[in-house]
């Protein structure tokens, strides 16, 4: 009987620290000695007066490109173009979610390494073989999937602390609901993202994860709120960045991250976060489960320290339409979506009811 395999994914390393962009060279060096530097434009004085400086002073070569906002295949093409002229053996990114995807696609073409170091920690897709395509317009156009996880992941906690608030506590979003969904495929015994069967060492990462944020996240957010390093947020930094990606991609995702992508329906919630959307599938799948009403307090008190909406109007929801929600659980119940990986059969019935119960538990807890 040939059963599919189950995994654990991860990139080669994962360092987390202060000021570690200065000390780039420590990192080049094991895998190359010309690197071809993408960056946000936020921070690309500070990448040239710091992390090319070291290079130089190491005997390494180094240059820096800023990244043009949108990960399309245009930019990676024109990005790769330059990595090429500049014979360049190493690719590093540093920036948010696109300038890492982008770094990660012109590694992938060209088969070089790849080095990331975010800046912002509001999702854990620096951790994961995967890269989002947008069109020039900004639209999604497809997702590219990689063989391979990067090299490695340098989390520089001076850098993540300076970031906006609301971006840290949507990483808190998408982080809380890694442990509830590996569990749900496991119980089902269904896909991870690698297309293989969750382990229970994914599991495992899954529920560090959720045990991290517990018992960190309100120190966590004193230290971002004043931009400043502790080792509660460097230990939360860790379950956002790391914990979450390699758990949920050796784990598996459940229904949370199904209503996020039906949530996308919703014109009103277009300005949302991704984490902060995620947080209300959440809700919604606990719902779906009937969850203990300790675990539903807990993971109600990490929302709310975290600063995230926990109501539809937290969130920009001007009127809850009763078609376009029906439509949020449709999209959500598509076949290959990841509602496939509750341990129940489920209608987009009960979906959509689950989404109505949610909102109104969360109406309830806030009122609290």
């Amino acid at each position: 009987m040939n059963k599919t395999p189950r995994t654990v994914t991860s990139p080669k390393k994962f360092v987390i620290g202060r000021g570690l962009l200065q000390q780039m060279h420590d990192y080049v060096k094991d895998f190359g000695d010309n690197a071809f530097i993408i960056s946000d434009e936020f921070i690309l004085q500070r990448v040239n007066d710091e992390a090319i400086a070291g290079l130089k002073q190491a005997g390494l070569k180094g240059v820096s490109e800023k990244f043009n906002y949108e990960c399309t295949e245009v930019e990676i093409k024109r990005l790769g173009a330059l990595a090429e002229a500049q014979q360049a053996n190493v690719i590093v990114g540093i920036g948010g979610g696109k300038t890492l995807d982008s770094a990660k696609a012109v590694a992938y073409y060209h088969k070089l390494p790849v080095i990331l170091f975010p800046t912002i920690a509001s999702t854990d897709a620096p951790c994961t073989a995967l890269a989002v395509i947008y069109t020039e317009q900004g639209e999604f156009e497809r997702y590219l999937f990689l063989p391979q996880n990067p090299d490695a992941v340098i989390a520089d906690t001076s850098i993540i602390a300076a970031a906006p608030v609301r971006f840290f506590a949507a990483g808190v979003g998408d982080a809380l609901a890694t442990y509830f969904e590996a569990r749900a495929c496991y119980a089902a015994d269904g896909v991870n993202l690698v297309l293989k069967k969750p382990s229970r060492t994914g599991l495992g990462l899954a529920q560090l994860c959720y045990q991290l944020l517990s018992e960190n996240v309100d120190a966590a957010m004193d230290a971002v709120k004043n931009k400043v390093s502790t080792p509660a947020l460097e230990q939360t930094i860790e379950a956002t960045i790391y914990l979450s990606g390699v758990g949920a991609e050796a784990g598996g995702l459940a229904a949370a991250h199904a209503v996020n992508n039906g949530m996308s329906a919703v014109p009103d919630l277009h300005r949302a976060q991704h984490g902060e959307k995620v947080v209300f599938g959440l809700l919604t799948q606990l719902v779906l489960e009937n969850a203990p009403r300790a675990e539903i307090d807990e993971v109600v008190r990490i929302i709310k320290v975290a600063g995230l909406p926990l109501t539809l109007q937290d969130m920009g929801l001007k009127t809850f339409v009763e078609a376009e929600w029906r439509k949020v659980a449709e999209i959500a119940c598509a076949d290959g979506d990841t509602m496939g990986n509750m341990p129940m059969e489920l209608t987009v019935d009960d979906v959509y009811e689950a989404m109505v119960a949610a909102n109104a538990l969360a109406e309830r807890y806030k009122n609290a």
